[in-house]
């Protein structure tokens, strides 16, 4: 029984901690907020409860008190806690008001820092708080103080003129008032500011402007919270070291539609560039209910001359059904082995096998153009693949003379997470690309996706396709792609992403 109270940081999901990420891989329990990014969720166990405690703009899923009692209650279930909030706990977060009510409660806790979003974020928008040309102080100001109130916790004089830098959270609703008193308390109305919105984030950006004009620039540029109000002379260096603003695809909505064991890579290579990465897996990978078959054939591998993998989880499911029979990569010894691409061919690599044949072309039509110049007539061919799948390869391989067992060892099915959020940024206008791996993936997206929809905000949203064989399906469904690379790999087609998007 324990609970940790852990900094999510602020937004990024590179700048959560490694200890932050350990203790969710290991939770029971994981009660998160909405400033907490949802791509932690991936660290948790697959039986872990995952539990949502939003509070957004005065929209509260769950009271505070709520809250607290619901992290007590888990942890008195014997449960460990993992209590995953946006920035740091203890940095306006209310941190130490849930570890008084787990003391009180006798639950023992953990604070897990996190990196705050008032370093982050104007880090990530070119200001750096200190400077030593320009400030050497900085303070933290809670932005939310209801300007009607008789008087203010803050000491506004001090604020205006004892501090290089200032940092306003939660300010947004109250930026008028935080101008006034700054510039009625000593500030110079000339004094550079700015604000930070969504800082770090896919959908971060940034403005300044004088702490005068800040409020109306503001509106006109439609700032609304979540952003930060920066206030001093360290806001004259944005323009000079703003790095994260000039990634090529910042604030591109670009959804991945590949199955979520595959799509970890194109989403990191995105996320790097700046592309707000909508992970839309339209397919699912599943393990067989049997594998006899393929045990059968793994015992009679000295029987094939050559066995072909067409993808990554083939490979990986293969290996899975090896060791299940005690065996490794030996047992492929008296083979020879193609891999349908270098993703494929990569990942024999690191089982220790170094592939005989890798087409020019990845796709079947290659594969089979090459295997056919290396004469398979008469030879026995074994095929590790998807239970459905393409069937030009070993219909191919047959016409040629060659013998060809079709092995399932995994098979793929309808998925759709996050349709709504996918329909909201079509609708919004606020989606980029849609980009398809394989025909699987359009065929589903368009069982999930309607065309028409697509068709109605065409003008918005551009179609990525892996290759040749994804844009014969697209087409089928009334669409050319807009981007297709020349190479049908995923580093190809991020490159065209760049270069289009």
């Amino acid at each position: 029984m324990k609970v940790y109270l852990i900094g999510a940081g602020p937004g990024d999901p590179g700048l959560l901690t490694i200890k932050g990420r350990d203790i969710l891989s290991t939770a029971d329990v994981i009660v998160y907020d909405y400033l907490a990014n949802a791509e932690f969720l991936s660290y948790a166990k697959p039986e872990a409860e995952i539990i949502y405690v939003g509070k957004k703009g005065g929209d509260h899923t769950l009271s505070q008190e709520g809250i607290n009692q619901l992290i007590v209650d888990k942890a008195k279930e014997g449960k460990s806690v993992a209590r995953l909030k946006g920035g740091d706990p203890y940095m306006f977060g209310r941190g130490g008001e849930e570890a008084q009510e787990l003391l009180a409660a006798g639950v023992p806790f953990e604070e897990v820092p996190g990196i705050t979003s008032a370093i982050a974020g104007p880090a990530y928008a070119g200001i750096p708080l200190t400077h030593r040309d320009y400030a050497s102080s900085v303070s933290f100001i809670t932005g939310h103080e209801n300007p009607d109130k008789p008087g203010s916790s803050h000491n506004w004089k001090s604020l205006a003129t004892g501090t290089s830098t200032l940092v306003f959270f939660m300010g947004m609703k109250n930026l008028p008032h935080i101008s006034k008193q700054l510039i009625e308390n000593g500030m110079d109305p000339d004094t550079p500011a700015a604000l930070v919105h969504w800082g770090t984030t896919a959908k971060h950006r940034s403005m300044s402007a004088t702490i005068a004009t800040l409020p109306e620039e503001g509106v006109k540029q439609g700032f609304t919270s979540p952003s930060l109000i920066v206030v001093g002379n360290v806001v004259k260096l944005r323009e000079e070291l703003n790095w994260f603003e000039q990634l090529p695809l910042r604030g591109k909505g670009v959804v991945v539609t590949r199955a979520r064991e595959q799509a970890s890579g194109m989403a990191k290579s995105l996320t790097k560039l700046g592309a707000n990465v909508i992970q839309f897996p339209t397919i699912k990978i599943d393990p067989l209910a049997d594998y006899s078959e393929v045990h059968a054939a793994i015992k009679s591998l000295n029987e094939y001359e050559w066995v072909i993998f067409t993808s990554v989880n083939g490979v990986k499911h293969f290996w899975n059904q090896l060791a299940e029979l005690g065996l490794d990569t030996r047992a492929l010894g008296s083979c020879k082995v193609a891999a349908i691409g270098p993703a494929t061919a990569d990942i024999l690599r690191e089982k220790g096998v170094e592939p005989d044949f890798i087409p020019e072309k990845y796709v079947a039509e290659g594969v089979v153009k090459g295997l056919l110049e290396r004469g398979m007539d008469g030879s026995k061919i074994l095929l590790p693949r998807a239970k459905v799948a393409r069937e030009v390869l070993p219909e191919e391989l047959r016409k040629a003379g060659a013998q060809v067992d079709i092995l399932p060892v995994y098979e793929t099915k309808p998925a759709g997470e996050q349709r709504d959020e996918v329909l909201e940024l079509i609708k919004s206008g606020e989606l980029s690309c849609v980009t398809f791996g394989s025909s699987s993936t359009v065929e589903n997206f368009f069982d999930l996706v309607s065309p028409d929809m697509i068709k109605e905000h065409r003008d918005k949203v551009k179609l990525a396709s892996i290759g040749p064989i994804t844009t014969k399906t697209l087409e089928r469904f009334g669409f050319t792609p807009d981007i297709q690379p020349e190479d049908y790999t995923i580093p190809a087609l991020v490159d065209e992403l760049v270069e289009k998007l």
